[in-house]
């Protein structure tokens, strides 16, 4: 789910989730993300992204009216989905849900990290250099709807 929102300035800025974990920790670059989950046989894509949102971000979606923003499959391989929708949220305010991860490291001990250690609001421009390289062309799909819109 990419929340948006208008700038003063006329512009579009992004909601984004700064991925978490030790292997993100001193990335910033590249180390941001649209709220995301895989979704399994049978579930809707847009139940995912509703359930993922409030699950990395802490709070549910602030809208209704959402835009249809297609598949695009990932250098990882994987087919996101990912709906826009235009509202307001305090990014300071932000909770993630968590993840075990054994770290360090081959050490035994298994630590608790959160999927989305903060998040930030961006105008597109610089959302392009935040987000994974895999996620940028949404961002060119939701300018293209809100200037057909």
């Amino acid at each position: 789910m990419l929340l948006y929102r208008r700038a003063a300035d006329g512009g579009v800025e992004v909601l984004l989730g700064h991925m978490g974990g030790p292997f993100w920790a001193r990335k910033d670059a590249g180390a941001w993300s649209v709220p995301k989950g895989e979704h399994e046989p049978g579930e809707e894509p847009l139940e995912v992204a509703r359930r993922e949102f409030a699950e990395e971000l802490g709070s549910p979606v602030p809208a209704h009216d959402l835009l249809d923003l297609g598949e695009l499959r990932v250098t990882s391989g994987k087919l996101l989905t990912v709906f826009a929708a235009e509202g307001d949220l305090d990014a300071a305010a932000c909770t993630s849900n968590t993840f075990d991860l054994e770290w360090p490291p081959r050490s035994g001990r298994v630590q608790q990290f959160p999927e989305v250690d903060r998040a930030a609001w961006f105008p597109v421009e610089q959302a392009r250099t935040a987000l994974v390289r895999g996620q940028v062309p949404f961002l060119d799909r939701l300018l293209a709807r809100l200037v057909h819109s």
